[in-house]
Parts: C-alpha cells; sequence; structure tokens
C-alpha cells in the first residue's frame, strides 16, 4: 500500500518521524532541567547569539529610522516644492527676474529628488542587503539548538547502554515475565536468551550509529557558525561608519548646493517687489532752449496766438503801430519752470552765489559719492559683504572698488550716520537697489 501523500512533500511517515524528533527533544530538554542528563554548554558560542541578537536589533531599529528619514526628506521635498511653486505663480511676470525665479523653482526640485534618491541607493539599499543575511543565520542558529538536543539525548543512550553493559557484568539470561515465555519449553529457553542478548546488541550498535549521526550534522552547523558569527559583529562597525559617512556627506552636499541657490536668490530678484522707478530728471538752467519742447507733447504745448490786435490811433482809425506782447495763456507749474529757466538762461548771468549748504555737505560726502537713496524695507545680509539696513536709513552710494564685481540689481555704500560719526572708518558693503528709493 502506497504511503499517504499529505502535500508538500510531506507523507506520513515523515510527520511521524518529525513527531517523534519533537517528543524525544522535549523529553531530552525535560531531563536536563531536573538535573539528570547532562546539557553541552558552549560559552563561547551563547556569547555570540547574545551579540547577534543585539546587532540584528540594533540593525532593525536603524533600518526603521533611516526609512523614516527618508520618507521626511520626501515630505520636505513636497512641501519645499509646493511652496516654491506658489512663489513662482505670485511672482508677476514684469518683477524683475521673473525667469530666474522660475529655474530656481526647476532647479530646487532637481537637488531634493536627487538628495532623495542617493539616500536610497547608497544608505537605504545598503541597510536591506546588511539586515538580509540575519533571517538565514539565526534560522541555523535554531537549527543548531535542535540539533544539539539531539546530539545530547543520542549521546546520552548511548551512555546508558553501555552503562547496562557494564553494571551487568556479562550476558544473563532474564527470567521469562510473559506468558508466553512462562509457556515456553524447557529446551527452547536457550533460543529465546540468544535472541534477547541479540536484541541488546543491536540496540547498542543503533545508539552507536545514532550518536555518530547527531555528532556530525551538529558539528557541520556548529563549525560554520562559529566562525560566521563573530565576523558578523566586527562588520558593525565598518558598515555603522560607511552608513553614517554617506548620510553626513549627501546631506552636507545638498545643503551646499540648495544655499548656492537661495543666495542667488537673495543677490538677484531679492523679493517679490517691482522694479523701483527710475531716478527724476531735475532739469537744470544749462538746458538748451531747443530741448525744452522735446519734453512736452503737442497736447501739452500752450496755444499762443502769433495774430495781434491792430493798433487803435488816436482819431480811432486802424493803424499800424507796435502790438502789444501777446497775452500768454497760465500753463501747468512745470511747464512754467521750463519756460523760466529757458528765459533765465537769455538774460545775462548773475554774480556767483555764495556757497549753499547743499554745497558744503557735498564737499563732506566720502569720496566717489555718487547720490543717496532712502531704504524702503529692513534688509538682513546674506553674507559678509552685504550692509545692513533698517527701513528709513539714508545711504550715500559709492562706486565699487572693481566695476567687475557689481552685480546687476546691486549697489555700493554706507549709511549716512555712519559715515558722519565715523568717517573713513564707516562701514561698507552692498545692498540690494530695489529695497531702497533713490533721494
Amino acid at each position: 500500500m502506497a504511503e499517504l501523500n499529505l502535500g508538500k512533500g510531506l507523507t506520513a511517515g515523515k510527520v511521524a518521524s518529525n513527531v517523534q524528533k519533537k517528543l524525544t527533544r522535549a523529553q531530552e530538554k525535560v531531563l536536563q532541567k531536573l538535573g539528570k542528563a547532562d546539557e553541552t554548554k558552549d560559552a563561547a558560542f551563547e556569547e555570540g547569539v547574545i551579540n547577534f541578537n543585539k546587532q540584528y536589533a540594533e540593525g532593525s531599529k536603524l533600518q526603521r529610522d533611516l526609512t523614516a528619514y527618508l520618507e521626511a526628506v520626501k515630505a520636505m521635498h513636497e512641501s519645499s516644492k509646493n511652496v516654491q511653486a506658489c512663489l513662482a505663480d505670485m511672482y508677476e511676470p514684469d518683477w524683475y527676474g521673473k525667469n530666474e525665479v522660475d529655474s530656481i523653482v526647476e532647479d530646487c526640485d532637481v537637488l531634493w529628488t536627487d538628495y532623495h534618491q542617493k539616500l536610497v541607493d547608497h544608505a537605504l539599499i545598503s541597510m536591506d542587503t546588511y539586515l538580509g543575511q540575519f533571517p538565514d543565520i539565526k534560522a541555523r542558529i535554531a537549527k543548531r539548538d535542535r540539533k544539539l538536543v539531539d546530539y545530547d539525548s543520542a549521546r546520552h543512550n548511548y551512555a546508558i547502554t553501555h552503562k547496562s553493559k557494564k553494571k551487568d557484568g556479562g550476558i544473563k539470561i532474564t527470567k521469562p515475565s510473559s506468558l508466553l515465555e512462562r509457556a515456553t519449553p524447557g529446551w527452547a529457553q536457550g533460543l529465546l536468551s540468544a535472541h534477547n542478548v541479540a536484541q541488546s546488541s543491536l540496540s547498542r550498535n543503533q545508539a552507536e550509529e545514532e550518536l555518530e549521526r547527531a555528532q556530525k550534522v551538529f558539528e557541520e552547523i556548529n563549525i560554520d557558525l562559529q566562525e560566521e558569527l563573530p565576523s558578523l559583529w566586527n562588520s558593525r562597525v565598518g558598515f555603522y561608519v560607511s552608513t553614517f559617512q554617506s548620510l553626513s556627506g549627501f546631506e552636507e552636499k545638498f545643503h551646499k548646493e540648495i544655499s548656492r541657490v537661495r543666495l542667488w536668490t537673495s543677490k538677484h530678484p531679492t523679493t517679490l517687489s517691482a522694479v523701483p522707478p527710475p531716478p527724476k530728471v531735475t532739469p537744470s538752467k544749462e538746458m538748451k532752449a531747443e530741448n525744452i519742447i522735446n519734453l512736452f507733447d503737442a497736447a501739452a504745448a500752450p496755444d499762443i496766438s502769433v495774430t495781434s490786435p491792430t493798433e487803435v490811433s488816436d482819431d480811432g482809425q486802424p493803424g499800424t503801430g507796435t502790438p502789444p506782447p501777446p497775452d500768454l495763456p497760465q500753463c501747468h507749474t512745470g511747464h512754467n519752470f521750463f519756460f523760466s529757466s529757458w528765459f533765465h538762461s537769455l538774460s545775462p548771468p548773475a554774480a556767483a552765489a555764495p556757497p549753499t549748504e547743499e554745497a558744503s555737505e557735498a564737499a563732506e560726502m566720502p569720496p566717489g559719492f555718487l547720490f543717496k537713496v532712502q531704504v524702503m524695507h529692513d534688509y538682513a545680509p546674506n553674507d559678509t559683504d552685504e550692509l545692513e539696513m533698517k527701513a528709513g536709513d539714508v545711504v550715500l552710494v559709492i562706486p565699487f572698488d572693481n566695476p567687475d564685481e557689481q552685480d546687476d540689481g546691486w549697489l555700493m555704500g554706507m549709511k549716512q550716520e555712519d559715515w558722519k560719526q565715523n568717517k573713513e572708518n564707516a562701514a561698507k558693503g552692498v545692498f540690494p537697489e530695489n529695497f531702497t528709493q533713490r533721494l
């Protein structure tokens, strides 16, 4: 009759064998706990198992924390991307640096993506590979424990068998105890005794073979683990160092690269504000008369009639005398200013006026002074060469020592109050032009 197959390679015989092994092991463990059977001890191996369990627990925790760290980086990437996109949408097309702002949003997204991917490739995957070897070793440690119990059981069985032989001091024919033995004729008692002796010899041989087999299986797996556990324990140092170096290196590189993008942002678009209006053009007395008309359009020019009234003579008749000056219409004050300047330029020059307060103030300005600006918004410097400013400060603009170092939209200057108090020792630095308004 064919043996019953229970699926997955199991048969009734294998199931029975496994059940018998479990029972034997359980019985052996009970005897060992009761002190009726010796238990093989290996202090060095047990210490290795303790280290293995500790290493496995620490590695698993590091893996969980690293996974959570990557999730946080991913969430931060999404948040940064949303904020950058929101600001880019709010940044109006006619504001300074619109194209650069859009480029910055794209660059930041690329940097975040690259940072996350490098962490996955060089940290998380390495972590998974490192921990991947632990489950197999853990299963082999458990198997070694089972095989050690089998080895102890076989050793004890063999010892008991040989102990019985020595205690008896030889082969004795035992008295028959069963009804069959009692019923056996006298002439057959010798055969029965011979059978018992054969059975005893067979049990001793089986015990010896079982001991050799159990010892071989145990030693094979035990030797491998005795070599692997210390090696695995020592490998943790290099792995942890490599992991932390990767994390620190990628994080440092990421922050350094993204800080360059942000520094460029602070020195170029600077704020979400429109470009300040161009400096006001103040007319001077040296403006030529023919250039004044170019300042007005046709609608703003005064409508001056060239037709003069006919002169009336003493007798009431029309005459041809000199016409009176034309009646100029009232114009905008600005226009009158330009016309008065024009007429003034046609008149003889007056005597030189005494130095004014403005002239004396200009003489006290720093070398190369260009013009003044007033700060409209607070500005906190992002670099050592930048000037800290508060709203309301007046800044004296001076030229750059090296014109090639000047960036678009940035000026060099020093605060007026600082100049008055410290003169040549006043602090100077660069500042964004669109934070100020020219005076």
